[in-house]
């Protein structure tokens, strides 16, 4: 009889142990801990309901949202010294100033770089490394030297005086869509939409609900929406009330969800109210 085998049977494979130290002839996948959490399947965030909604909401809710924010902007909205101008500059150095940079720092900033370098001409005229010196302490140093560089790009093609056209604004160094979209807007009063972290989280809570959106797909999205919603004639309003909201009620951490005027119709209110009644 060959080794290994009992009345002419051959034996198994001694059984080896598992991951928990039990012995086991195939190792199930509850003995492998590491394999067992890495296939637990994980709870979701949020109800499969809130799925990304069309970038076209319904008219009726358009209007809704586009008459409650202006009216919240009436009561609520900030009294800010550059809403006091429409001289193209000035808009264009509060929002470069405001960029990643919260308003209580760029105030003072702000009236000190307009007494320093009153127009556009002015700035082109001054050292780059003056207009720095000047900048700080706001951070990102290469804002001052892009807005230095548009000056005397200004000065140079349009006479020292900003275009009223979207795409040559752009063409500027540093100006991308939502820095164009302000100067539209803020000062020629255009009815350009704007993009900025305050209302991608307003637009996004609102009609696309608790999910985050794709990065560049979700942003495409965002500008179609942001676009189809300013309401014509009152784009600098509309634009301001948006910002203001995001900015003070519609926050990253604690939004004001019970007194928000948005709370019918916002598709992240209402995914969370049904997942909190589940």
């Amino acid at each position: 009889m060959r080794a290994g085998t009992s009345r002419g049977r051959v034996r198994s494979p001694r059984p080896r142990p598992g991951r928990c130290g039990r012995r086991c002839r195939r190792r199930p996948a509850r003995h492998d801990t590491r394999r067992a959490r890495r296939g637990r399947a994980r709870r979701p965030l949020y109800p499969p309901r809130a799925r990304l909604r069309a970038v076209s909401p319904p008219q009726s809710a358009v209007r809704a949202f586009q008459r409650r924010l202006l009216a919240w902007y009436a009561r609520h909205g900030r009294d800010l010294p550059w809403r006091r101008t429409r001289v193209p500059y000035r808009v264009l150095v509060s929002e470069i100033m405001l960029q990643q940079t919260q308003v209580e720092r760029v105030i003072p900033k702000y009236r000190q770089f307009l007494r320093a370098y009153p127009s556009l001409r002015a700035l082109a005229a001054a050292d780059v490394d003056e207009v720095r010196k000047l900048w700080y302490p706001l951070g990102y140093n290469i804002r001052p030297v892009r807005l230095h560089a548009i000056a005397r790009e200004t000065v140079a093609r349009y006479n020292g005086r900003l275009p009223d056209d979207g795409e040559a604004l752009r063409a500027l160094p540093g100006v991308g869509r939502y820095t164009a979209g302000a100067v539209l807007s803020f000062a020629f009063g255009r009815d350009a939409a704007v993009l900025d972290t305050n209302v991608r989280r307003v637009l996004g809570r609102v009609f696309f609900g608790p999910r985050r959106l794709g990065r560049l797909r979700g942003e495409a999205r965002l500008w179609d929406l942001a676009e189809s919603l300013v309401p014509a004639g009152r784009g600098y309003d509309f634009n301001q009330a948006l910002m203001d909201f995001g900015a003070t009620w519609c926050t990253p951490r604690r939004p004001r969800c019970a007194p928000c005027p948005m709370r019918r119709f916002c598709a992240t209110f209402s995914t969370l109210a049904a997942a909190d009644r589940a």
